[in-house]
């Protein structure tokens, strides 16, 4: 495909960049897409070559809210490239029908596809090393095959977190455990290029150091991570709270990045 003139990002806190902070930026975050459309509009700049950037997600949604609220106005903006990661938010609930749920997610991408952008998704992590969530990895699995096969059916791209074994590392991870940190957002943004096909010269960053912490000190950090960061988050769903009720898309039209040094 030419080379993108109009990227727009949808998601949740994966793709509005939680985890890796910036308080000069919109919602005090950046991520791995902002880091994406710096790459592309430097090497657009570069070209003469025009180009706009527009990240619609927020974090705690849902997939259907992320096609409700997000789909159309991604549409309007007229992209030849989108990435689109949902679905995390609802593996997390096993009451979720994942064949139904990813049939709607296949009608969105249809949709976004049928434009004529290139589109990509992901896969989610595999949380085999995890002992919070590897208790699901079976609907991981399942929703992760679901996905390849939506892609397949409209011609996008797979991004596959699945096999990405750097992640297994917690030190690409934020303190909540829930979200990739500063290191996991720098390592996704050259893995998503790489997918592109967009030569970079992005380095792969090394983890964030997680010292082997003796039993009892262990023992009360993860006390301390159950009570500020998965309490609150089971509280948010069982009063139908959202962590990013109230807020706005990051840049809700096409927009250029400020520059960085970083």
């Amino acid at each position: 495909m030419p080379f993108p003139a109009r990227y727009v990002a949808l998601g949740d806190s994966f793709t509005e960049g939680v985890g890796d902070p910036d308080p000069a930026r919109p919602n005090g975050v950046r991520g791995w897409a902002d880091r994406v459309a710096e790459q592309l509009q430097a090497q657009a700049d570069a070209a003469g070559r025009p180009f706009g950037y527009a990240n619609l997600a927020i974090r705690g949604r849902k997939l259907r809210p992320i096609l409700a609220e997000q789909l159309e106005p991604a549409l309007a903006l007229e992209p030849d490239l989108v990435t689109v990661y949902a679905g995390a938010n609802d593996i997390l609930r096993p009451s979720v029908d994942l064949d139904a749920l990813v049939g709607e997610y296949r009608d969105g991408l249809a949709r976004l596809a049928g434009t004529g952008a290139r589109v990509l998704v992901w896969t989610a992590f595999d949380p085999g090393g995890s002992a919070t969530y590897r208790l699901l990895r079976g609907r991981f699995a399942l929703y992760n095959e679901l996905v390849r096969e939506a892609a397949d059916a409209v011609g996008a791209d797979v991004v596959d977190y699945w096999r990405m074994r750097e992640y297994r590392d917690w030190g690409y991870w934020d303190d909540d455990r829930m979200h990739m940190g500063t290191p996991g957002h720098r390592l996704m943004a050259g893995r998503v290029l790489d997918v592109l096909g967009v030569p970079h010269d992005l380095p792969v960053p090394d983890p964030a150091p997680r010292p082997t912490l003796p039993r009892k000190e262990r023992l009360r950090s993860d006390a301390e991570w159950f009570r500020e960061a998965a309490v609150p988050w089971v509280q948010r769903r069982l009063t139908g709270r959202s962590s990013g009720d109230g807020l706005e898309p990051r840049y809700a039209t096409l927009t250029r990045i400020p520059p960085t040094d970083d």
